[in-house]
């Protein structure tokens, strides 16, 4: 699947040069990390934090014919984990379609990875094999999502924290109308104002997106109430 500027790609080690580091990225050929991108601060081993072989996360800086620019400072620890956590997940489909497939699942991974990564494939084929379908064939199609079904996938754990007051009489009424329509996740309240968000999910990159989305509404029914409303841990 292409790449573009702004994308999080998973990316191997394989040199370092200089104050140049040049990576494999995953599906989409090299790409290189100068010194300055590598982490904040000076830095007085580069190989503190990147050795060959190692699997990082990288952030996409630009793009130039052949050459992409990548940064590693600019990657939270927490997108590393989330995107090498998904790195695991699609290797275990790939896997899964090996197992049902053989020698033809090359062709199928070639044929999902043009649009989309196989994992993100297979999660829609749970709810619509249609697509599936026409790759694999009914049958295995069949095979394929039965072994999904009974996978016991790790559930990632999402955190929010947010600050939501109003001076108005009646504002802990308010408030808790307000909470209410938050759907999917566990409320808990932390001190004067704060209160915690958490949600577990196979696909956290959706939970987030729909978490998200949630607060974005909240946001707007807080303003029309006149309520103060933060997000204190995105």
């Amino acid at each position: 699947m292409k790449i573009e500027v702004g994308d999080i790609v998973l990316c191997t080690v394989d040199r370092v040069i200089g104050i140049n580091v040049f990576v494999k990225i995953e599906d989409n050929g090299e790409g290189c990390i100068v010194m300055s991108e590598i982490a904040p601060g000076r830095i007085r081993n580069i190989r503190d934090y990147v050795v060959p072989k190692k699997k990082i996360a990288c952030k996409v800086l630009r793009i130039s014919g052949d050459r992409i620019d990548l940064s590693l400072r600019r990657v939270t620890q927490k997108e590393q984990k989330e995107l090498k956590e998904r790195y695991k997940q699609e290797k275990s489909y790939e896997n899964i379609l090996k197992s049902v497939l053989g020698e033809k699942a090359e062709e199928v991974v070639d044929a999902i990875s043009r649009t989309e990564k196989t994992y993100d494939f297979l999660q829609k084929a749970k709810e619509n094999p249609k697509q599936l379908e026409k790759l694999v064939g009914k049958e295995d199609s069949k095979r394929i999502l039965d072994i999904l079904k009974i996978q016991r996938q790790k559930k990632s754990i999402l955190k929010k924290e947010l600050s939501l007051t109003t001076l108005e009489p009646n504002g802990l009424e308010l408030i808790k109308n307000l909470l209410k329509k938050i759907k999917g996740a566990e409320i808990k309240y932390v001190s004067a104002g704060r209160y915690s968000l958490k949600t577990e999910s196979e696909d956290i990159k959706k939970a987030d997106h729909e978490l998200r989305n949630n607060l974005d509404e909240l946001e707007k029914e807080a303003k029309k109430k006149a309520m103060e409303f933060i997000i204190l841990k995105k």
